[in-house]
């Protein structure tokens, strides 16, 4: 009795908590969600600068949409470093999504050219530029990041892949 209920509720908050965050994340300043990509997008992508395979970013910006949280930062690189932007006259590549399909790549629970193939992600701009940004996020080697951070996008991303494909029951009580 309480199955059916439980998997329509388990749905329901994957498909709302995005809508119900989009209205505090939209009041976070941008110099704190620098702060914290600063500290996670240098973890994440260690080994890439590290061998130097973000150099195709030098002189590029890829613009980054969390489309239902309305978020938006440009990235970049220089120096052997990450830029982050808050704001770019330049866009080669743009990558948007809802954050629940970002954290389902994240987690390996999808592939980016499955959702790209059903328009859950979209890549405008620079074709070239966006394969090798989609070849970059493909190779990610999660083994960098803490492991209380690895079993975090591990269980979210279980967590939100479940909700998505739990079937829709209307319970009648």
């Amino acid at each position: 009795m309480f199955k059916p209920l439980l998997k329509n509720f388990h749905h329901q908050l994957v498909k709302t908590a995005p809508n119900v965050l989009a209205l505090p994340t939209s009041f976070m300043p941008f110099f704190i969600q620098k702060k914290l990509l600063s500290e996670f997008l240098p973890r994440l992508f260690k080994e890439a600068i590290e061998d130097g395979d973000l150099e195709f970013l030098e002189d590029k910006w890829l613009k980054v949409e969390v489309t239902d949280l309305k978020l938006t930062w440009f990235l970049s690189f220089a120096d052997d470093k990450l830029v982050i932007a808050e704001k770019s006259d330049q866009v080669d590549v743009t990558f948007s999504g809802d954050v629940n399909e970002l954290i389902l790549i994240a987690g390996r629970k999808e592939d980016p050219d499955t959702l790209f193939f059903q328009r859950r992600l979209s890549i405008q701009g620079d074709t070239e530029l966006g394969l090798e940004v989609k070849n970059l996020l493909d190779n990610i080697d999660f083994d960098s990041l803490p492991d209380l951070a690895q079993q975090g996008i591990q269980r979210f991303s279980t967590f939100i892949q479940q909700g998505m494909n739990a079937p829709q029951n209307t319970v009648s009580i």
